[in-house]
């Protein structure tokens, strides 16, 4: 059964203090929990439900919404490419294709081995550097093939 540490407990009543009410906590509390499970299973996504006193429909609309949040385990690099206008101008299909033949992964697809996952998301708000994605919770910008291949090689 999925529980908050003990740090995370105390992170979550924090995060409480910040808000009017526990349901516009319910981002940060799903990224919490996204951060210490590694994605929100329909157990950690009850949780949150409890926590914040909503249904867990109400949790699995809102989780469901956002790219931002994983409904199906991901692997060590999660590579998001933006998929939106300005990337898609720049070269983000080039980007794509680039990783699926680098990471032998269809988008939404994680390795065999756990260690990559490839996704297309939505606008990452970084339009003027594009085409750009995020690997983990960083943004990499200004993209080409060799800056992919760079980026890919210092992964450990």
């Amino acid at each position: 059964m999925f529980e908050f540490t003990e740090e995370n407990q105390k992170r979550f009543l924090e995060i409480l203090t910040r808000y009017p009410n526990k349901l516009a906590a319910m981002l940060p509390a799903l990224w919490l929990a996204q951060k210490q499970h590694g994605w929100l299973s329909p157990e950690v996504m009850e949780y949150v439900a409890g926590l914040i006193e909503v249904s867990p429909a109400k949790v699995y609309e809102v989780a469901t919404f956002y790219t931002m949040f994983n409904k199906k385990p991901v692997g060590k690099y999660h590579f998001q490419v933006c998929r939106t206008l300005s990337c898609q101008l720049n070269g983000a299909e080039k980007i794509t294709e680039c990783l699926k033949k680098k990471l032998g992964l269809n988008l939404g697809g994680t390795s065999e081995d756990g260690r990559y996952t490839l996704t297309e998301v939505e606008c990452l708000g970084s339009c003027g550097t594009a085409p750009m994605l995020q690997l983990n919770d960083d943004y990499h910008e200004n993209l080409t093939e060799e800056a992919l291949d760079q980026l890919i090689e210092s992964l450990d």
